[in-house]
């Protein structure tokens, strides 16, 4: 990029934010939260769809020492409350999409924070990027609750320092130099299109915003239009590209990728092979990890000869153990429990228990079965965590299930994901009704107290739930009846 053209710091649809009135537009963010409260070490809550002010709201509010909080403009009004209770937020920015869950809360439209902009003066010795963003992000739990992940970083060498900043991760892809292209496929919301795209802007990358839903042509024309360099997903946006007509897929220029990220979600075989002969060769890369920290990468050449694994750790030191339930290590090719080495130290706020389940010394586990082949390459063959990942998002059964038994008419209930060739999987509710209910009934109850994302796309009345001895339901029975044709366990 050179000239008026090298200026350009955001693309989000028709419109260009310059760097310099990025600059400019933090230093009056920056007034802004000063005139709500927000002060050194408060918390703001962000809510907005994919668009340049989500960043400039984050740099505002490092910039005098404040943290922020993305939060899902897809929860319902119950569920912002929450993370802005728990999080102690002063002021929630949203959009008009999201008005109908601030009800009651210290929120700011998108209209109202622009008037304010429009009048703040710009706050002095303000700098766009000079601090970093300190985000505070939420993992569930299996109690359904989100909880709010605690890091502290521990002592480092300078590699694994280097390693473990986004300038680590950017070397590994071939895209580390300033003036590359990264293009965001996810709501800014999840722990991966934000950290990654905050990465690409302090390695002084432009950063091309999908606005809206993913739509798979347009993304397309995106990476033609601003030849983009580098991209971060999740397999169900790889399978929605894979899904146009070929003749729609050969009408764009692809080939300013370098690298194409992939991760939040299991892979499907099949997807990954089409993925990596319609993309530019050696582009596709898939990283294995949580909001709580990456674990293993793969490249592309790994991917080749070694398909279905997810690689090995990528920074100096660490590294992955495989062991049984007595903690004791399994040898390669066999399925045990997933423990690594943490890129730094966290634990989850309030939720001892949950710390107690994730630690086993100094490794964290997040509740995946695989194993490592003789080679140290990790293959992921279940979950023992009670989620389900649709779409790259994580839903976590506890919650739908305290939902669906506020409805009169159910007695029991208990939430699987279940296959599904887009969405990796659905979520699927079966019940054990104590009145006249339905399908569709039971579908809406949820819908009107959950984010949709969140909700049962299927219902399954029964007379009894299968349960062990302990009165627990035992869903890995039911699952089976599901996934047995799936030629996959997650």
């Amino acid at each position: 990029m050179s000239g008026a053209d090298g200026d350009i710091l955001f693309v989000c649809g028709a419109r260009r934010v310059s760097r310099a009135e990025h600059r400019e537009r933090v230093a009056r963010a920056a007034t802004v939260l000063g005139e709500l409260g927000v002060d050194n070490g408060d918390t703001v809550g962000i809510a907005l769809r994919n668009c340049p002010e989500f960043f400039e709201l984050l740099a505002a509010a490092a910039a005098i020492g404040a943290k922020a909080v993305p939060i899902a403009w897809r929860l319902k009004r119950d569920e912002v409350r929450y993370l802005v209770d728990d999080s102690h937020a002063r002021v929630v920015f949203h959009d008009a999409e999201s008005a109908g869950s601030m009800a009651g809360l210290p929120a700011i439209s998108l209209e109202e924070y622009e008037a304010r902009l429009a009048q703040a003066e710009p706050a002095a010795g303000i700098e766009a990027g000079a601090g970093q963003p300190q985000m505070e992000l939420y993992s569930s739990g299996t109690t359904g609750r989100p909880k709010a992940i605690e890091r502290e970083m521990p002592p480092l060498t300078p590699s694994q320092r280097a390693s473990l900043g986004s300038l680590g991760f950017l070397r590994i892809l071939g895209v580390e130099q300033a003036g590359e292209v990264h293009l965001v496929c996810g709501p800014l919301y999840h722990s991966q299109p934000i950290g990654f795209a905050t990465g690409a802007l302090s390695a002084g990358h432009r950063v091309v915003l999908m606005p809206g839903s993913f739509d798979a042509e347009t993304c397309l024309a995106a990476i033609e239009r601003e030849r983009v360099s580098w991209i971060t997903c999740v397999p169900t946006h790889l399978i929605r590209i894979l899904a146009l007509p070929r003749e729609v897929r050969a009408r764009y220029d692809l080939s300013s990728l370098k690298a194409v990220l992939h991760s939040a979600a299991p892979c499907p075989r099949d997807v990954k092979a089409a993925a990596m002969a319609l993309l530019p060769p050696g582009t596709v890369w898939e990283i294995y990890g949580g909001t709580e920290g990456a674990i293993t990468m793969i490249s592309p050449d790994e991917a080749l000869a070694k398909p279905g694994s997810v690689g090995k750790p990528f920074m100096p030191g660490a590294e992955v153990r495989i062991l049984d339930e007595a903690g004791d290590p399994l040898p390669p090719g066999v399925p045990g429990l997933i423990y690594a080495t943490p890129m730094m130290k966290f634990r989850y706020r309030g939720a001892q228990q949950l710390d107690q389940q994730t630690w086993r010394g100094d490794l964290f586990t997040l509740g995946d079965v695989g194993y490592v082949d003789e080679d140290g390459y990790l293959f992921i063959t279940d979950r023992q965590k009670d989620m389900i990942i649709s779409g790259g998002a994580n839903i976590y059964p506890a919650e739908v299930e305290a939902v669906l038994f506020n409805h009169p008419a159910v007695g029991d209930a208990t939430v699987i994901g279940v296959p599904d060739p887009q969405w990796g999987e659905k979520v699927k509710a079966i019940v054990e009704p104590r009145g006249e209910t339905s399908e569709a009934e039971i579908i809406a109850f949820c819908r009107a107290n959950l984010a949709h994302y969140k909700c049962p796309v299927s219902v399954d009345l029964v007379a009894t739930l299968p349960r062990d001895p302990n009165g627990k339901v035992r869903k890995r029975d039911l699952r089976e009846a599901y996934w047995a044709d799936a030629g996959r366990a997650i």
